[in-house]
């Protein structure tokens, strides 16, 4: 009987998209677009995270040294910023090291070093990264207490507004996520209900004769779900392609801009993508079919 059940119900879905041919077509383009211009945002805001995460993970601690110290003192210095909980690398840069990387920043300019003729007043420093941004202040501040450390500088101002800025990108992309998932939810759910409604009376004369509340939801349950998850299909092929021509015309110009690689990323989103059709136009037929249960 179950098997029968089921055969009903499968036969009753593919009549009913048939039937209503116009408006399936109808449904599954709306469900499409409005899964792709989710999956566009999903992509944004998973390439935001992700420029957010190496803009944090490039913070560095500048640690300048006393003029005085030996290299015996230098070496024992390292040694103790290694030892600190957090530290990722620590790199020691000489005052040679850092004219030379000064004047390769200056390019054209660079002749104004030849001011300072045989004095080279800057300081022999290490460069430290960390394990995680959280904890670059407490770092610097066990760094500074060190003998021997002139000063330990990560640009406080400057690091405090990126962590502002990647916290409120984060915040800001999920948000627009949820309204977005919640837009498309409405929309595919006003797209079944006109369904529902041209079948208001068949499902009214169902209930006068007996029937239960899920057997007449089983089939536009199963109807929203296949709205969905063709809508879900159309929508990643096109999310497919949109993300190879937009990686191709940032490569072009930013070469090292860091998006996510295509593979396995898009396979994700394609998956996120056909369950979210797939949940979404459930859920849709769900909430479409719940006023006219009401006889």
């Amino acid at each position: 009987m179950r098997l029968k059940t089921g055969e009903y119900f499968i036969q009753e879905v593919f009549h009913s998209l048939r039937r209503n041919n116009w408006m399936t077509f109808a449904s599954i383009g709306t469900v499409a677009v409005s899964l792709f211009v989710l999956g566009v945002f999903l992509i944004l805001v998973l390439n935001m995270n992700r420029l957010a995460g190496m803009l944090e993970s490039q913070v560095q601690i500048s640690v300048y040294l006393e003029d005085h110290l030996t290299d015996r003192e230098k070496r024992q210095i390292g040694y103790d910023i290694e030892s600190l909980q957090g530290i990722d690398t620590v790199t020691y840069v000489d005052r040679e090291e850092a004219k030379a990387r000064l004047a390769e920043r200056l390019g054209d300019q660079k002749y104004l070093l030849d001011a300072l003729s045989e004095d080279n007043p800057l300081p022999d420093a290490f460069e430290v990264t960390v394990t995680t941004p959280s904890v670059v202040e407490s770092a610097a501040e066990a760094i500074d207490s060190l003998q021997g450390v002139e000063e330990a500088k990560y640009g406080q101002d400057v690091v405090e507004h990126l962590f502002d800025i990647t916290r409120l990108m984060r915040i800001f992309g999920f948000v627009l996520m949820g309204l977005l998932g919640g837009a498309t939810l409405f929309i595919i759910s006003n797209t079944i209900r006109l369904t529902v409604f041209a079948r208001r009376k068949e499902i009214a004369i169902m209930k006068y004769v007996g029937a239960t509340d899920w057997f007449i939801r089983w089939p536009f349950l199963l109807e929203g779900v296949v709205l969905g998850c063709i809508g879900g299909c159309i929508a990643a092929v096109a999310l497919r392609s949109f993300y190879a021509a937009m990686a191709a015309k940032i490569y072009s110009t930013l070469a090292f801009f860091p998006l996510m690689p295509q593979y396995p990323f898009m396979n994700y989103v394609t998956l996120a993508i056909l369950l979210a059709g797939i949940v979404i136009g459930a859920i849709g037929s769900v909430i479409s079919l719940k006023r006219f249960l009401r006889v």
